[in-house]
């Protein structure tokens, strides 16, 4: 028996419908499954038209795919009687213009009330059963189609791998972009020097520095104890009263600070062993920042010895002060 039904689905969505058994078995005409879910969806009772007569045979139908087809096998008896059938079915999705055609091919052997019909009534009431399957597995796709698959997730170290191969024509773009090879050391620009005299030195000495340059002027926080020095006959002797040193001294601390430290020279030294990706960044600062020329006049020294200068003219103007008022007492 060979016979042919159209589905008006594309051929997946058949084949993954003829591989679910509960959608054939609620597609297969005149079946009543089973009470009994442990015999299976498609075992049960399934009532056969044919001459003019009905026919129920109990057993049940097993579906398998292979090499792109799906066989179908089944057996049963008869509910009254001796009968038997066994039925082997061959069932090919092909692709349609504008569907799916099922090829359906197979033999059957029949023993009790269905021997009793000639080929032609059995060759009749089969192919009845295939167009009625097609049908109603039309109308359960539209009543319930069936959910693509998902694609399938690309593994984590597969992204991993297209990501660094990414990234390595990325650099190699790049470096083709840039004028083939990489620029060495010592093709590289050094960078402007640094304004700042004092970025050569490290914290500490820093520090130093600016404790050596305003330590004296801390004492004379307190004006009030200028009081003792009422009995002073000459402005001048200041000096004393203060107990600032003297001007010479004051401005040594900036003359120390003209010179450059000796790590300047290895600071131009190591600028000449720095990679190339160090080099292209920011000028460097602190120990490894160029020298500066020397300035004229340097700023900083300049604010060392006005600072005690500042304090003496202040003292002094405090003690004028109040030796005038008690004289116009």
């Amino acid at each position: 028996m060979e016979h042919e039904v159209f589905v008006p689905f594309p051929v997946g969505t058949v084949r993954s419908a003829l591989a679910e058994p509960d959608r054939i078995a609620r597609c297969v005409p005149g079946l009543q499954q089973d009470a009994d879910e442990a015999a299976g969806p498609l075992a049960g009772r399934l009532r056969l038209r044919i001459g003019g007569s009905t026919i129920t045979y109990r057993g049940a139908l097993r579906v398998g795919e292979r090499d792109g087809a799906f066989e179908v096998e089944g057996e049963g008896t008869e509910a009254r009687g001796s009968g038997s059938v066994k039925l082997t079915l061959t069932i090919t999705p092909k692709t349609a213009e504008g569907g799916t055609t099922l090829v359906c091919s197979g033999t059957v052997h029949r023993e009790g009330r269905l021997a009793e019909f000639d080929d032609e009534a059995t060759d009749t009431a089969a192919h009845r059963l295939l167009d009625r399957f097609a049908s109603a597995l039309a109308s359960g796709l539209e009543a319930s189609p069936i959910t693509p698959p998902a694609p399938a997730v690309p593994d984590a170290r597969d992204e991993g791998d297209a990501r660094d191969e990414q990234d390595e024509r990325g650099e190699r773009d790049g470096q083709d972009e840039a004028g083939g090879e990489p620029r060495s050391v010592f093709d590289t620009d050094i960078p402007p020097s640094s304004l700042d005299p004092r970025a050569d030195l490290d914290d500490d000495e820093a520090a130093a520095a600016a404790d050596a340059g305003g330590g004296d002027i801390g004492e004379l926080d307190d004006v009030g104890d200028l009081d003792d020095v009422d009995g002073a006959e000459d402005v001048d002797s200041m000096d004393a009263v203060n107990g600032v040193g003297s001007m010479d001294e004051a401005s040594g601390l900036g003359e120390a600070e003209d010179e450059p430290p000796a790590e300047a020279a290895h600071a131009r030294r190591t600028m000449i062993g720095r990679s190339t990706e160090e080099v292209d960044h920011a000028p460097p600062r602190g120990r490894y920042a160029p020298v500066p020329a020397p300035e004229a006049v340097s700023t900083s020294a300049a604010l060392r010895w006005a600072a005690p200068a500042a304090a003496v003219v202040l003292a002094s103007a405090v003690v004028v002060g109040r030796r005038v008022l008690r004289r116009r007492r």
